[in-house]
């Protein structure tokens, strides 16, 4: 699934190829890649004649605004237009004359034979069009409980504190709750806690204030260096351009079960937490202490 860096590397793609475009039309393949309104023709209208103004990322959820395409244009609805990718989505800015692919969903039409496409193997992502004058929280509901951003002035040591503080679970587990930090997902969490020297299993109420202060600092560390390299792919993920990321291959530990650890040599571990892979030194990450 796209976490935060592979989502943020899609949001400063589509500012730099969408903006300021008037959407012409639009053609919806799969009905149920629409998650409102529930009529995909009032989907359609709602957006067409409209332009995207900017690109917002709220945790893993793109949000676009919307506005008249000049400002003398007349427009049928402004509103928002929202993304979430889910699993395997993607957003390809590509010619009209482009061969479709077979897991097309959606295809939004603009100048020039331009075309953003919507590409989604396991159909779970979603669109919406929001109204004008409706909240986008009401709408899209998973923004009402989102916690804060790694990269907003709000994501305090303080605040990580609390949000960890007589929680007894995994510290892994908590990371993947978007209620605990937006964004994030299996691949960062694993890669933060590396960075931070905190094994997967530690129980949060078992965590230090420093070692909280060093795990905050390493997730914005590691979301830092992913987006400077385009994000990770290791299956479906392309940039808007149709590029792979490349953070994969500079991983200290995601993905590389039984690989030397990138510090130390050691072999990297693989288990199982809440039903997802966590991977981490055995040597490097400590329950008690954090690496130097």
């Amino acid at each position: 699934m796209p976490e935060l860096p592979e989502v943020e590397t899609v949001r400063r793609g589509l500012n730099q190829l969408t903006l300021n475009q008037e959407i012409t039309g639009g053609d919806v393949l799969l009905d149920r890649s629409i998650a409102y309104p529930f009529s995909v023709g009032e989907f359609v209208d709602g957006i067409e004649k409209n332009a995207i103004a900017t690109w917002h990322r709220r945790g893993k959820y793109l949000l676009a605004t919307l506005s008249p395409p000049s400002p003398s244009s007349p427009s049928s609805s402004i509103g928002w237009l929202g993304v979430h990718l889910r699993m395997t989505g993607q957003l390809l800015w590509l010619h009209r004359d482009e061969p479709l692919h077979k897991h097309t969903r959606v295809r939004l039409f603009f100048g020039e034979h331009q075309e953003l496409r919507f590409v989604d193997q396991r159909t779970f992502g979603k669109i919406w069009w929001v109204p004008p004058g409706v909240a986008v929280e009401s709408i899209m509901t998973g923004l009402a409980t989102l916690a804060a951003d790694p990269f907003s002035p709000e994501f305090t040591v303080e605040y990580l504190a609390l949000k960890l503080q007589n929680r007894r679970r995994p510290i892994k587990t908590a990371l993947l709750d978007q209620s605990v930090v937006a964004g994030l997902g299996n691949i960062y969490a694993d890669e933060a806690l590396f960075k931070s020297g905190i094994l997967p299993e530690t129980l949060c109420i078992d965590l230090q204030l420093k070692q909280i202060e060093r795990l905050r600092t390493a997730i914005i560390q590691v979301l830092e260096t992913s987006i400077e390299a385009g994000g990770t792919t290791f299956s479906n993920f392309l940039s808007v351009k149709g590029v792979n990321g490349n953070y994969g291959g500079v991983a200290w530990v995601y993905n590389r079960a039984g690989e030397p650890c990138r510090v130390c040599d050691t072999p990297i571990m693989r288990i199982r937490l809440a039903g997802r892979s966590s991977h981490f030194c055995p040597q490097c990450q400590t329950v008690r202490g954090v690496r130097s």
